[in-house]
C-alpha cells in the first residue's frame, strides 16, 4: 500500500483530496505561501499602526490591498477562462514575491512610510486580486470531481493554520527584528510555490481554449451566468453582506489588541492565531463530509455565528473573551466560506467557472475593503467596538433574508446535476 493510498483512507476527506497528485504538489508549496501571506498580513498591520496610531489609516491600508478586486477580479476571471490557469499562476506568484521584497527592502533601510505602504499594499491586492480566478478554478482541475468538496476545505485549513503559525512566527520576528524581516521571510515563501507549481502538469484535455468573444463581453456573461442563477446568486449576495458588516473587524485587530485589551504585537499574535485555530478546527470538521447535502444550510446558517461571535468580540475589553469571539468567527467563517465555494464550484458550469469566481472573490476580498474603510473612519469617532457590533447587526438581517429563501437556494444549489 502507497503512502498516498494509507493517508486517503485513514484521514477521511482531507486524505482523499491529497491523494491527487497534482494538489498534493500544489498544497505542499501553497503551505509555504500562505504562512508567508500570514506573516506579511500581520506585519504590515502593525506597522501601519505603529507608523500612525489611527483606525482610520488601519482601515485605508486594508482597504488599499482588498479594494482592486472590484476591477482586476473580474478581468482576471475573464482571462483565467482563456489562457492556462498554471501559466498565469505562477507569473503571478513571481510578482508578488517582488512587491513583498520591495516592502522588506524599503523597510528596512527605515524609509517606509504611511503612502509607501499603502501604495505597496495596493500593488499587492492588484496582482493577487488578477490572480485569485485562475487559484481558486485550478483547484477543480487538481481533483477527482467526488474530491472538490475535501479539496476546498483543506483550502480553508491550510489557510487558517497558517493563519495560526504565520502570527506566531510574525510576533516573534517583529518583536526582536522588526516588520522588515517579515516582509522578506514572505518573499522567500513565494519561492517555494514558484517550485511547487513548476512541478504541476495538467492534462491536455483540460487546457482552456481561446474565446473570441472580447472580454468585456466575457465578463459580462459571468455576471449575468450569476445573476440569471436561483442559487449561486443569493449565495453571492450574502457573502458580500457578510464581507462588508462583519469580516472587515480582522482587518482593526491591530487596534483592538493594542488600545481595547492592552497586549500590544502579543495580544494581535494571539487574537489573529484565536481566528485560525477556530477556523481550524471548523475546516477539518466540514472537509470530513462527503456529500453536497446539507452544504446550503451550513453557508446561511454559518452567516448567523459570525454575526454573534462578531459581537461577543467586540463587546468586550477581556482579552479571554476577545480569544473566545474571535475562535468563534474563526469557525463561522470557514463553516460558511466553504459551503458557499463548494456549491458554487460544483453547480457552476466549466466555460465560466474562473468569471463567477472572481465574482467570489470580488465580495471576499473588496467587501471586507469597503467594510474596513468605514470601520476604520467611524472608529475615529465612535471607537473600535460600536462599528463591529452594528455591522453585526445589519448582517443578522441579511441571514434573515437569506433563511427565509433557503428552501430554493436549495433546490439550486444541491440538486442540480
Amino acid at each position: 500500500m502507497s503512502l498516498a493510498h494509507w493517508f486517503a483512507t485513514h484521514t477521511g476527506g482531507i486524505g482523499r483530496a491529497f491523494s491527487n497528485r497534482n494538489y498534493r504538489i500544489y498544497q505542499t508549496g501553497n503551505a509555504f505561501s500562505l504562512i508567508g501571506t500570514w506573516i506579511q498580513r500581520v506585519a504590515v498591520g502593525w506597522l501601519a499602526w505603529e507608523l500612525t496610531k489611527s483606525g482610520a489609516w488601519l482601515g485605508a491600508i486594508a482597504a488599499a490591498e482588498l479594494a482592486p478586486s472590484l476591477l482586476m477580479g473580474p478581468i482576471g476571471g475573464a482571462v483565467a477562462d482563456r489562457v492556462s490557469r498554471l501559466t498565469l499562476l505562477r507569473i503571478n506568484q513571481a510578482l508578488l514575491c517582488l512587491v513583498a521584497l520591495t516592502m522588506a527592502i524599503l523597510t528596512l533601510l527605515g524609509v517606509i512610510t504611511p503612502i509607501l505602504l499603502l501604495v505597496l499594499n495596493a500593488v499587492a491586492g492588484v496582482v493577487v486580486s488578477f490572480g485569485q480566478p485562475a487559484r481558486l478554478s485550478m483547484v477543480r482541475s487538481l481533483v477527482r470531481p467526488e474530491d472538490l468538496p475535501a479539496a476546498v476545505a483543506t483550502n480553508s485549513i491550510l489557510w487558517n493554520t497558517a493563519r495560526f503559525i504565520g502570527p506566531a512566527i510574525a510576533g516573534i520576528v517583529i518583536a526582536q527584528a522588526g516588520p522588515g524581516w517579515a516582509f522578506g521571510l514572505n518573499a522567500i515563501s513565494y519561492l517555494f510555490f514558484l517550485f511547487a507549481l513548476h512541478r504541476i502538469v495538467l492534462p491536455s484535455s483540460r487546457a482552456v481554449k481561446a474565446k473570441q468573444a472580447g472580454l468585456l463581453s466575457d465578463m459580462k456573461e459571468g455576471i449575468s451566468y450569476v445573476t440569471g442563477h436561483p442559487g449561486v446568486g443569493p449565495i453571492l449576495l450574502l457573502l458580500i453582506a457578510n464581507a462588508i458588516t462583519v469580516r472587515p473587524y480582522v482587518e482593526l485587530l491591530p487596534g483592538f489588541a493594542d488600545k481595547i485589551f492592552g497586549y500590544g504585537v502579543d495580544g494581535l499574535a494571539a487574537l489573529t492565531a484565536a481566528v485560525g485555530i477556530g477556523a481550524i478546527f471548523a475546516g477539518i470538521w466540514i472537509g470530513g463530509r462527503s456529500s453536497f447535502i446539507g452544504l446550503t444550510r451550513f453557508a446561511i446558517d454559518g452567516v448567523l455565528l459570525l454575526a454573534f461571535s462578531a459581537i461577543i468580540f467586540a463587546s468586550t475589553n477581556i482579552f479571554w473573551l476577545g480569544v473566545l469571539g474571535a475562535s468563534l468567527s474563526g469557525a463561522a467563517m470557514v463553516i460558511s466560506g466553504v459551503a458557499m465555494q463548494s456549491l458554487i464550484q460544483r453547480s457552476t458550469d466549466a466555460s465560466v467557472l474562473s468569471r463567477v469566481l472572481s465574482l467570489y472573490g470580488l465580495c471576499f476580498r473588496a467587501g471586507p475593503a469597503a467594510g474596513a474603510l468605514v470601520m476604520g473612519l467611524a472608529s475615529e469617532f465612535i471607537g473600535l467596538q460600536a462599528p463591529v457590533v452594528i455591522g453585526a447587526c445589519l448582517c443578522l438581517i441579511a441571514w434573515a433574508w437569506a433563511r427565509r429563501r433557503i428552501s430554493k437556494i436549495t433546490d439550486a444549489l444541491e440538486n442540480e446535476n
